[in-house]
């Protein structure tokens, strides 16, 4: 069993209530880890004919109201740090149900950060703002894209409520089987 499915199994009393008395237990909701990459807390000053001019908190609280509709508890984190975003990566796989990661121009250069996401068994989603592909070739290259379940890019703000959708559908899946 997953580290997080512990929050959500029956309690050491042999159920979902307690025998004692009869009070039911409140299952904790599945947390999902929002990491970002450098320079994304400039969002709305940098380039915003490419990245849009909502701010990397705009996307925090939309994320958040989302999240909330969707059962999901969210932890939303940015670091221009390669070393944080792996130290976090690593932690998440304990403490998360899911991870939607925009490694930004992380993504195109770090084995550390592929490396750590292949730890982890619980789903991934790759985020862009922009879509790297319609951009400079060396963008093409995705570090992440071989641990991830899927990609979401080029469609904003957007992205991130459509891969938080597709983590809730994913751990919906996973508790259904």
């Amino acid at each position: 069993m997953q580290a997080w499915q512990n929050h959500c199994s029956p309690n050491s009393f042999g159920g979902l209530f307690a025998k004692k008395n009869k009070i039911p237990l409140v299952a904790t909701r599945p947390s999902v880890l929002i990491l970002n990459g450098p320079n994304l807390n400039m969002l709305g000053l940098r380039e915003p004919e490419i990245y849009g001019a909502d701010t990397l908190d705009d996307i925090r609280t939309l994320c958040l109201a989302h999240g909330e509709a969707l059962g999901l508890d969210i932890v939303f984190e940015q670091s221009n740090n390669e070393g944080d975003m792996v130290t976090a990566i690593q932690q998440a796989r304990d403490t998360h149900a899911g991870l939607i990661i925009n490694a930004a121009a992380y993504t195109h250069t770090s084995v550390a950060i592929l490396d750590a996401l292949k730890l982890l068994s619980q789903p991934i989603i790759e985020v862009h703002l922009s879509n790297p592909y319609q951009r400079e070739a060396f963008r093409h290259q995705s570090y992440v894209a071989p641990a991830a379940k899927g990609m979401i890019c080029g469609l904003g703000a957007q992205g991130y409520t459509l891969a938080l959708t597709a983590i809730a559908q994913l751990l919906d899946g996973e508790n259904n089987s």
